[in-house]
């Protein structure tokens, strides 16, 4: 058979957000014979995905086998039940996809890697485009190649409601957020008098908790782009893809694609979508919403894909679903809209969504001022939005950064925050919604919690989930006042975690006063000696008063942010740095900066007066990574009940879609 010739190197090298210690052929395929959907997929009935298949020839390695030489003759077929195999094209009446051909190399392990001596597979390969199942069941997708030789993929199609209990879903994501988190938020924004809360977190007083496994499909520590694919679209997948399975082909495009929650909104509801994020608006949480690719890092094919819809960008390869141009968009990342190298073909992609009919905004009085029946394109910065702490407690570290979302290097000081912008969002949404009563979905990402616990800045970490539980008091609040709270689904979760916790307090005063890191370790308190949080009492006053106070950034935040007594936090996974306790008053941390070798040590200008701790990971890794551990669902509105337990990540797109019924036909409703 005639095919297309290409090339890829696979393995730790692919992918430069994230590395592989363990290296695979292809993730999922232990086997010469590839199916995706691999084993123990689930599906919603009707939900959108494509398949396909691959045959491996190893030419050399531990694999070898038949010369190099692949099997373009396999056949491929779908069994219902105990029935009778039946050959795809027959089963899902769609015409024979072409056999292509190609090779890529892998390093089987370190040893390989290190004496680049990489092995080479030769593949013939097809692929389905957007099929569906429509009934709930098992199936069984079975690969034959070699003769005698078999891959078989169990599938599952879940029951599902055939009436929603939902008439709108608001999904909060804490990038990153753990329990221990939550705790040392609850910690330094709460009262405690003799050991009782005054007041508590929002989240503590949701209707439903439940816990949720994060690992992806092929690693057991994920990413921020898989994690958000399994919660969108109830599909595993493999770190840095959005909503596809990865595949081995060269084109970052071509791999198997699975329909998310907000395609699916919009499908089969017809309803407003809308995503905000305080991360660049391209970033891997948001763009998990809408956006196809095995590459996050395509940053400006997944924002072309936000106003066009994926076909648009690959229109060889069939794709009849998609966002149809979100209803809004709030975020930073102007860099993928200025005209230049980080937009689509360089254009101006501001002028673009304009086109099409959005209000485009800049700053937080533009956001409040402008329409509610619009769709609305907000940018307000540059990379990723400034910290709640810089904003709220440290103004003046925004100025001098330069960065306008206008490009004109000016400094963006009217930014708004994750609550301005969520009920703004919620506002567009529900006025759009108004029109056909069809409700609608939202994602309210607090991104940032998981980038400054990369730099070791727990405080602004910790400052940006306050912001969250804010955010989420004044959600339902705005949504009772509404009329439309106990028609909302709100479930609020994270997509990983860190190795983040509290052990103990730290006398800044008394560490910094100190000559040597010995000593100044003398400054850490653990058990009785950890004390109470000084966060919540007044400078001049003790923390084991009885007095309730407000600071200046209002309730259910701390009322200082510099006691003298602090928390003692830190990962279990850390690069070299320096530890003081102390808030940095002048910005985000840099823990480690690059030596002339290309070693990342310590950073001399980060936590001055601290100790040095020498770091546990590999030493061209300049800030910590994440973790295996589990993370906290709370839920409440109608569906919550079903959020309860322990689960996995993609249980949380099922228990959503369920909500919403959205696997139901317009014959079930």
């Amino acid at each position: 058979m005639q095919g297309k010739i290409a090339s890829v190197l696979l393995g730790a090298s692919t992918f430069g957000w994230v590395a592989a210690q363990t290296f695979t052929r292809l993730g999922t395929c232990p086997t010469l014979g590839c199916v995706f959907p691999p084993d123990q997929a689930s599906f919603l009935p009707g939900q959108y995905f494509d398949i396909r298949l691959e045959v491996h020839a190893p030419l050399n390695g531990s694999e070898a086998f038949n010369g190099g030489v692949v099997d373009e003759d396999f056949t491929f077929c779908i069994q219902v039940g105990d029935g009778e195999c039946e050959d795809a094209k027959t089963f899902f009446k769609v015409s024979e996809p072409e056999v292509t051909t190609y090779n890529f190399t892998w390093f089987e392990d370190l040893f390989a890697k290190t004496a680049k001596t990489p092995s080479l597979v030769n593949v013939a390969a097809k692929s389905y485009r957007a099929l569906s199942l429509a009934n709930p069941g098992q199936y069984k997708a079975i690969l034959n190649y070699y003769n005698n030789r078999q891959t078989v993929a169990t599938w599952f199609v879940r029951e599902t409601p055939k009436k929603p209990v939902a008439k709108n879903v608001l999904f909060f994501i804490g990038d990153g957020m753990t329990q221990s988190m939550i705790t040392a938020a609850r910690l330094i924004a709460h009262k405690s008098i003799n050991g009782v809360y005054q007041s508590l977190m929002q989240m503590d007083q949701m209707e439903a908790l439940g816990h949720q496994m994060t690992h992806s499909i092929d690693s057991f520590i994920t990413d921020s782009a898989n994690s958000a694919t399994a919660l969108y679209t109830g599909k595993k997948s493999t770190v840095n893809a959005l909503n596809v399975y990865v595949d081995s082909s060269a084109d970052p495009f071509d791999d198997p694609k699975f329909e998310t929650i907000a395609e699916l909104f919009r499908r089969r509801r017809h309803g407003p979508i809308g995503m905000v994020s305080t991360a660049y608006i391209a970033d891997a949480t948001p763009a998990g919403l809408c956006a196809h690719t095995r590459a996050r890092s395509e940053l400006d094919a997944v924002v072309y894909e936000y106003l066009y819809g994926p076909q648009a960008y690959s229109p060889e390869i069939e794709w009849p679903t998609s966002c149809e141009a979100p209803d809004v968009i709030f975020g930073a990342g102007a860099e993928q809209f200025i005209p230049g190298d980080g937009s689509p073909d360089g254009q101006d992609f501001y002028a673009a969504f304009a086109s099409e009919g959005y209000n485009v905004v800049y700053n937080n009085t533009e956001l409040q001022g402008t329409s509610n029946n619009t769709k609305t394109l907000g940018i307000f910065g540059t990379e990723n939005l400034s910290k709640w702490v810089d904003r709220k407690v440290y103004p003046e570290n925004l100025v001098g950064l330069g960065n306008s979302p206008l490009g004109d290097g000016t400094d963006a000081l009217d930014q708004p925050g994750l609550k301005e912008m969520t009920l703004k969002a919620i506002d567009i949404l529900h006025a759009r919604s108004q029109e056909n009563g069809t409700g609608w979905f939202m994602m309210s990402e607090a991104a940032s919690i998981d980038k400054m616990m990369h730099v070791l800045d727990y405080d602004r970490a910790l400052g940006e989930l306050l912001e969250l539980d804010d955010t989420i008091r004044a959600s339902m609040e705005h949504l009772q006042a509404l009329g439309e709270l106990e028609n909302t689904l709100i479930v609020v979760t994270a997509d990983h975690g860190h190795g983040f916790d509290v052990y103990g307090s730290a006398d800044t005063k008394y560490l910094k006063a100190q000559t040597t890191d010995h000593t100044k370790r003398s400054a850490v308190g653990t058990y009785a000696n950890s004390g109470l949080s000084g966060y919540t009492a007044d400078p001049a006053a003790l923390p084991n008063n009885d007095t309730v106070i407000i600071g200046a950034q209002g309730p259910h935040f701390p009322v200082n942010w510099e006691p003298r007594y602090v928390y003692a936090a830190g990962l279990s996974a850390f690069p070299d740095h320096r530890e003081g306790f102390a808030i940095n008053t002048d910005g985000p941390r840099v823990p480690a900066t690059k030596a002339d070798d290309g070693v990342y040590s310590f950073n001399p200008e980060d936590q001055q007066g601290g100790f040095v701790l020498d770091g546990n990971l590999p030493p061209d890794v300049d800030q910590g990574v994440h973790s295996l551990t589990d993370v906290s669902v709370f839920a409440s509105g109608p569906g919550s009940e079903k959020f309860r337990g322990v689960y996995n990540s993609i249980d949380i797109f099922f228990k959503m879609a369920d909500a919403l019924a959205l696997g139901a036909t317009d014959g079930d409703c």
